[in-house]
């Protein structure tokens, strides 16, 4: 009888081994899925800056000086309506993805973080007549929110990438490949 609560015991104790083993690679699973979810938002992020109409809006919105109203954007481009509103939607998925944290705030901060800060300051005042317009305070609230806090999180003492990341080596090739 001892032997067969022995082997009773052994298999108890094999048993529990073997379901916090499959939480455990649940749990790395789980991170790796993860990861990877915020790798792919970051791609979507990036292929969304790369496309013809947003550079061809962001040219536009750039070449614009600070604190026009909506009718002086439009009055000095008639394309520049269209232009504001793919730029101030762009961003405002963006800021929406930074918020419930799916794209990482260092990839955003790193990926348009001066670009968002200029485009929102020359459509602050385009957006806020909109708002008036719609009668919505929250039209590209998201926009706003993403500025902000971009700006609010810029680092004075920070460089160009170029210029602090200059030393900057891979940790090897095929590691990253």
């Amino acid at each position: 009888m001892t032997d067969l609560s022995t082997l009773a015991n052994m298999a108890e104790i094999l048993g529990a081994i073997v379901v916090i083993g499959g939480l455990i690679f649940a749990i790395i699973q789980m991170r790796s899925l993860r990861q990877q979810r915020r790798e792919l938002a970051a791609i979507e992020l990036f292929r969304s800056f790369g496309n013809a109409n947003f550079n061809r809006a962001y040219e536009t919105i750039l070449a614009l000086p600070e604190g026009l109203s909506r009718a002086e954007i439009d009055a000095r481009d008639p394309k520049a309506r269209s232009c504001a509103m793919l730029i101030c939607t762009t961003m405002e998925n963006v800021g929406v993805m930074t918020y419930q944290r799916i794209v990482p705030f260092q990839v955003v901060r790193n990926l348009i973080g001066t670009s968002a800060v200029l485009l929102w300051r020359r459509l602050e005042s385009w957006v806020g007549e909109l708002r008036k317009d719609l009668d919505n305070p929250d039209a590209f609230e998201w926009f706003q929110w993403l500025a902000e806090k971009l700006e609010e999180h810029n680092d004075p003492d920070s460089g160009p990438a170029y210029v602090d990341h200059k030393d900057w080596l891979p940790a090897s090739i095929s590691a990253e490949i």
